[in-house]
Parts: C-alpha cells; structure tokens; sequence
C-alpha cells in the first residue's frame, strides 16, 4: 500500500481526477480516497511509487509519499505477568 497526502485535493471532483490520473499509470490498482484528511491510498498492481506521484503532479495536484508504520510485532502468545 502506498499513500500520499495530497494538501491541494480539496472535494469530489479532485478524487476523481486523481482516481482517474492513477488508473492511467495502472489500471488494475485499487485507490482510497479520504478527501477530509487529504489521503490517497493506492494498492498498485503494475506502478511504483515515482509513477503514481507523477501521474498525480500531471493531474495538477502536489502529492507528499508518506511513510507506512512499521508491522506490529507478531504476537509470541505469551500474556502479561498478572493476567496469565
């Protein structure tokens, strides 16, 4: 999963765009879109991360790649001291 945040997408009509901007680059991706916290996410099938900001700068938007947290640790199934 890849996100950006995109400060300039401002309403449904830059989701659009943008959706549209990314299918161009890879058709077969899934994109999530938060217009009140200015995320795109986008799970790509064929592009990379540099050709998904592009499209979306050729849309006419400024999109930042914002880094994933890290994977929780797997759980080693052990429980606390008190509750185990």
């Amino acid at each position: 999963m890849i996100t950006f945040e995109v400060s300039d997408m401002t309403c449904g009509h830059c989701a659009s765009t943008i959706t549209k901007a990314v299918k161009s680059v890879d058709q077969g991706a899934r994109v999530a879109i938060d217009v009140a916290s200015h995320r795109v996410q986008i799970e790509p099938t064929e592009a990379d991360a540099t050709e998904l900001l592009e499209a979306i700068k050729e849309a006419g938007y400024s999109p930042v790649e914002v880094a994933q947290p890290a994977e929780a640790a797997p759980s080693t199934g052990k429980k606390g001291c008190c509750c185990g």
